[in-house]
């Protein structure tokens, strides 16, 4: 090692050496402002703590069922997809849009009067909006690792808290209800206008088939397909109708005897750190500063 590299691990241990020293002296001087600080602090912060109003979580697990084929798994032997399947991963993502749709939260916010319960005036510039920001705060769905969906629910009141978010699986089962009857009915309109028009010229052509004609065949390929048109029309018109349920529940919400929020310890550890460290750095700033003053103002003897 050269004289060079000597003198810079000399220099370097010294200044280590230096600074532990000035640590210790620090806080030998200051300990007791600092305890004072701290404890004074962690009352200041519990207190705080304690105003806060409580809030309880409910939440409800559920797994999206693939339904859209459900007539003709049961009806069509062929069909792969078995009913009672399982949703899938396109289920959930979709489950999750609903959830969190506007829809369903104007159609919550009615049945439970969240306005008045969230202190939301009529007479507010943007009322629809505040409340938004406050169900966005209070509501979350979130997909669970087993393609399940979780709903949660914060509010003071454990049971409406509960009741929400039972509520709000309700919700989302009229929803996908309402959903598949619009796509249905629309699917079934246009099916039994081609099954019309297939009927049609089906007519025109046995009307001038004989036996054993070409035309005789095309009228039995014809039948064959309008009767295959007619089943799958006759499927649509019954999804239509049908008030299957969109979800398996896994588990319904229930009123929470633990509060959620706040976690009152962990506030009264952060006030008291974030004192005890803004008191250091206040010492560190004006104490040097407040010597250095008081020994320029003594006189030269």
């Amino acid at each position: 090692m050269t004289n060079e590299n000597k003198n810079t691990s000399s220099r370097s241990a010294a200044n280590d050496e230096g600074t532990m020293t000035a640590t210790k002296t620090f806080f030998c001087r200051w300990w007791k402002l600092l305890v004072i600080v701290g404890v004074a602090a962690a009352v200041v912060s519990a207190v705080c703590a304690m105003l806060i109003t409580p809030l309880y979580r409910s939440t409800a697990v559920m797994i999206p069922t693939n339904t859209n084929r459900m007539t003709k798994a049961i009806m069509d032997y062929d069909y792969s997809m078995d009913f009672i399947d399982y949703g899938s991963e396109n289920n959930c993502e979709q489950a999750l849009q609903m959830l969190t749709s506007k829809k369903l939260a104007m159609t919550v916010c009615e049945h439970f009067g969240l306005m008045q319960h969230y202190k939301i005036k009529s007479t507010s510039k943007h009322p629809v909006a505040d409340f938004e920001i406050k169900w966005k705060k209070y509501f979350s769905a979130r997909r669970t690792k087993y393609l399940g969906v979780q709903v949660s629910v914060l509010d003071k009141d454990p049971q409406l808290a509960a009741d929400i978010a039972n509520y709000v699986l309700e919700v989302y089962d009229s929803l996908c209800r309402e959903t598949n009857r619009d796509r249905t009915l629309d699917a079934a309109m246009v099916m039994n206008q081609v099954c019309a028009a297939e009927a049609a010229s089906l007519d025109s052509i046995a009307a001038h088939a004989t036996p054993g004609s070409w035309q005789q065949q095309l009228v039995k390929r014809k039948c064959k397909k309008l009767a295959q048109m007619q089943a799958r029309a006759t499927q649509t018109a019954v999804e239509c109708d049908l008030k299957i349920h969109y979800k398996y529940v896994i588990e319904y919400a229930t009123a929470a005897d633990k509060k959620d929020q706040p976690k009152r310890s962990l506030i009264v550890m952060a006030g008291c750190l974030g004192a005890i460290v803004m008191c250091i750095f206040a010492l560190l700033i004006f104490v040097p500063r407040k010597e250095e003053e008081n020994a320029t103002e003594q006189p030269i003897a």
